[in-house]
């Protein structure tokens, strides 16, 4: 069986909830490029799994990554960060809808490369980052300030639609995306997993000091 049957198996018995299918449909409507349910459920086991109290997505999305980490953290806090104004208003209609609390959400415009600098330093459970790649390195070396010992930063669209297994392919966002595979194989720092279900999924778990 072929990379596309498995794809579309796993995408056809991931159930996506009534809400974030509906975030999905606004947010591809206004151009945005939400991580697949594929993807989602991932994120929610892994939030769900760390019991996650204090989470940051880089990239709306929306509203449908959001939803997805709160479905797995139905306690926790959303920070959600996005340069377009747009689907920042997205999210917050998608998570008004899905009957959010406003207390679990905090939606901040702005760059994150700006933005993250002035966060707190081991204060989140986890950081998703779905920004443009071509920050990618940047934006995880953040995240990996930012969650504590223990926490995880969460990479999707790691696989470049498949780019990043050709060594041929050298542009800029396949290089980001391959570098980035490379160093963490080789950090004492982390432990990565990468899955390959659809756009894939990079999972970095920092290590606790010993």
């Amino acid at each position: 069986m072929g990379d596309h049957a498995v794809n579309r198996f796993v995408e056809e018995v991931t159930v996506e909830p009534d809400a974030i299918a509906r975030a999905r449909e606004a947010a591809l409507e206004l151009g945005a490029e939400p991580i697949s349910a594929a993807v989602g459920v991932q994120c929610a086991t892994i939030a769900a799994v760390g019991r996650a109290l204090n989470i940051v997505e880089i990239g709306t999305g929306g509203g449908v990554s959001g939803l997805w980490l709160l479905r797995g953290a139905p306690q926790a806090t959303l920070t959600t960060i996005d340069v377009e104004p747009e689907h920042l208003g997205a999210a917050r209609h998608a998570f008004a809808q899905a009957k959010v609390p406003p207390a679990r959400a905090r939606f901040i415009t702005g760059r994150a490369a700006e933005v993250l600098p002035r966060m707190n330093e081991a204060s989140y459970d986890i950081v998703l980052v779905d920004a443009e790649p071509e920050g990618v390195i940047e934006y995880v070396e953040h995240g990996l300030r930012l969650v504590r010992p223990g926490g995880t930063v969460l990479v999707p669209r790691v696989l470049a639609g498949g780019a990043v297994a050709d060594p041929v392919k050298r542009d800029e966002v396949t290089t980001a995306y391959r570098s980035l595979i490379q160093e963490v194989a080789q950090s004492p720092a982390v432990l990565g997993a990468l899955n390959t279900a659809r756009e894939g999924l990079l999972q970095l778990t920092t290590l606790a000091s010993v």
